[in-house]
């Protein structure tokens, strides 16, 4: 089956921005991965009597990825079906999921079977996880599908049942009971998502954790967590929630205890029992592994049990299958931290009546225009994206607790391979805005560096994610989220939750409702002035052909000759670029330009290269960010932020910097465009034929 078409980067984001205004990407509509449509390829499969293979994650080395195999052990592997290895017996699921179910194999994702075990108490997000309806009899083609959160929206994945083995044994994760395969299929779908199954080695457990519920983390470092911590797991145990713990850093050795450091472990229960007259505070752990337990106070062999009651006897552990009980103080000593994850924070804060709320917002930090970096850099830090946070009055119900907004900061990869993804050092900072700002726009350095931050991230992070959680009276605050260095790029999703009710604007979106607004551009006068700027030489003359008009070389050379000379900050006009001028330029759509055209783009052209040297305060022949911005203004047309950050990104290159001949190209186009959109609109859109659609992208 042919690979269906994947368009270009920009088409993608409209695309994007599209589907999750009509509710796609939800998880009742996920996005499909890849661009795969189960569906369709289930009816391809079982209309052609095919069994589906999958050429995006297809079964050989390249799926396995670099390193995590030797080489002569990496010839051996033998990609093999379930119904290959168990004729006849293949099973999806034995009778039920269970975190019994499974033991790791050789790659190092104790991180993601650590969710998976917590995955298999919720059955609310186990049914989102692994969709119903898959088995190797009914209508079986060999095509499964998973659906993972990932950075924002939901994903619908697609693989086929190729599983990787040596001798017929599983290398990956591998089932306790040898028919049942949900286990390794759903590995072989993360797999897919991180790039292949090198790049599941290592990681965080709060990474699987989120990509299992798509809502909201909290994260306790163990050494500085709330004293009621037990209380708040407890509640959380008794909710809809999935709880991960991880052991201090190490290299997955054992410890005398039978704890293992580096390792992330699954949180099963939290339970109190009475230990003759004394209460005692237990949580229940997993080892993904399925063995190797802790093996002191409350283990299964402790003589601790012998003091409880029959009924608090029952939770008494006797098998070695990795799970076991500790006191809530050897779990605060011996562990290093924990997550919890969940739809809604509501365990919290005992009985609260209040009902939490949620926002989030997409951003980006751009090179040279919105990566300006942590409150170290005075000058640019106020260029970082700013958003404006207004909270409303709390409902006396809800008044309880200390903490009542809880922010989120997750950037986004910059790599389809999670272990080559560049993870910066990301964090955020709340500000209080006084009443009489609360009017503005964009917030100037003046106006960080003469107050202090009502609230902020722990500290900035190289991570996936960080969070905070803190309380906010009734007011208005604006957010600003950062790379700790300047001129780091990346994408983010900032998320915030809240007990009141909650606004929530972009800068960008405080001051400006249209992306090019035209007004107060007007057309150049042609005039005599400009005759003797060009020492009285009526270049149009000079250069035409016996036809009276000029063609995109005739332009290259005027451009060169007249306008460049002595400019050693260029690269020059390309041919392509003045084809493109001229497309812009001819009304006539012959690719030529007669006389009175020829003198309407001089003129434009001239007065872009005024505007682009009046704009060069630093006097170094290219445009910064916020020189390129003012330039913008000064020649009528006033972009908000996104844009002129797609533009610069376009037209600055390598050296984030704008030539004049970038300028004048970009400065065209733009105006092009936006005129061409506002000719055309009818309630805000434009409808085109693709005909049309094609004519006017192609000839411009």
């Amino acid at each position: 089956m042919p690979p269906p078409a994947i368009p270009h980067g920009m088409c993608l984001k409209v695309i994007d921005n599209r589907n999750m205004r009509g509710g796609m990407g939800s998880e009742t509509n996920p996005l499909k991965f890849m661009n795969q449509d189960y569906n369709i390829l289930q009816e391809y499969c079982l209309k052609k009597g095919r069994r589906f293979e999958d050429e995006f994650f297809p079964p050989d080395p390249r799926s396995i990825g670099e390193g995590l195999l030797k080489p002569e052990d990496m010839a051996r592997v033998e990609w093999m079906r379930p119904t290959k290895l168990c004729p006849d017996a293949a099973e999806f699921i034995v009778e039920s999921v269970s975190r019994f179910d499974y033991s790791q194999g050789i790659v190092g994702n104790c991180w993601f079977l650590a969710s998976v075990g917590a995955l298999t108490f919720q059955s609310k997000f186990l049914q989102k996880v692994m969709p119903d309806g898959q088995s190797f009899s009914h209508n079986y083609t060999g095509l499964f599908h998973f659906r993972f959160w990932r950075f924002g929206n939901w994903y619908d994945v697609v693989i086929d049942d190729y599983l990787p083995t040596i001798d017929r044994q599983l290398i990956f994760v591998q089932s306790k009971t040898y028919n049942e395969f949900w286990p390794a299929l759903m590995e072989k779908a993360y797999a897919k998502v991180c790039g292949s199954y090198t790049d599941m080695h290592a990681g965080r457990v709060s990474e699987a954790l989120m990509d299992f519920t798509g809502g909201v983390h909290i994260h306790y470092n163990l050494k500085t967590a709330p004293t009621d911590l037990w209380e708040i797991m407890y509640r959380a145990f008794q909710s809809e929630v999935l709880m991960g713990c991880e052991t201090p850093r190490g290299s997955e050795e054992e410890l005398p205890n039978g704890i293992i450091l580096g390792h992330a472990y699954t949180v099963t229960n939290v339970y109190q029992v009475m230990s003759g007259r004394y209460p005692v505070k237990l949580v229940r752990l997993f080892n993904p592994w399925g063995k190797k337990e802790w093996n002191g106070d409350w283990s299964d062999t402790s003589p601790l049990w012998n003091t409880v009651s029959n009924e608090d006897r029952k939770q008494h552990l006797l098998d070695d299958n990795g799970e076991f009980w500790m006191s809530m103080e050897d779990f605060l000593r011996t562990f290093d931290n924990i997550d919890i994850c969940c739809s809604y924070p509501d365990f919290l804060e005992g009985k609260s009546a209040s009902r939490w709320t949620s926002k989030y917002h997409n951003g980006s930090w751009v090179i040279g225009s919105t990566a300006g970096g942590c409150t170290n850099h005075r000058d640019t830090f106020c260029t970082n994206p700013q958003f404006w946070l207004k909270v409303n009055e709390m409902d006396k119900a809800c008044e309880q607790g200390q903490s009542n907004v809880l922010v989120s900061l997750i950037q986004k990869p910059d790599k389809r391979n999670r272990r080559l993804a560049a993870h910066h050092g990301i964090g955020f900072i709340v500000f209080a805005v006084p009443p009489e700002m609360t009017s503005e726009g964009k917030l100037g350095s003046s106006f960080f560096f003469s107050r202090y931050p009502v609230a902020r991230s722990d500290k900035f992070e190289a991570a996936r994610q960080v969070m905070s959680f803190f309380r906010l009276e009734p007011g208005q605050y604006v957010i600003v989220p950062s790379t700790f260095s300047p001129n780091q790029p990346g994408e983010f999703i900032l998320s915030i939750l809240c007990k009141n009710e909650i606004h929530i604007q972009k800068d960008t979106e405080r001051t400006e409702n249209f992306l090019v607004d035209l007004v107060g551009e007007s057309e150049p006068e042609y005039n005599e002035q400009m005759d003797e700027a060009l020492n009285n030489r009526t270049l149009f003359r000079q250069y035409s052909d016996q036809y009276k008009v000029v063609d995109a070389e005739k332009l290259q050379q005027i451009l060169h000759e007249n306008l460049l000379r002595g400019n050693k900050n260029t690269e020059g006009f390309g041919l392509d670029s003045c084809r493109s001028i001229i497309a812009m330029s001819d009304f006539s759509v012959s690719g030529r330009l007669r006389g009175s055209e020829f003198l309407r783009l001089w003129n434009r052209i001239l007065m872009y290269k005024n505007i682009f040297y009046t704009m060069d305060s630093s006097k170094d022949g290219v445009l910064s960010f916020s020189e390129l911005q003012n330039a913008f203004n000064k020649t009528g047309m006033h972009l908000n932020e996104d844009i002129l950050n797609l533009m610069f990104v376009r037209y600055g290159g390598a050296s984030e910097q704008i030539s004049l001949e970038g300028f004048i190209c970009l400065v065209m186009r733009l105006n092009c465009m936006a005129s061409i959109f506002q000719r055309l609109c009818e309630n805000g859109k434009i409808t085109l034929t693709e005909s049309e659609w094609l004519g006017l992208t192609m000839y411009s």
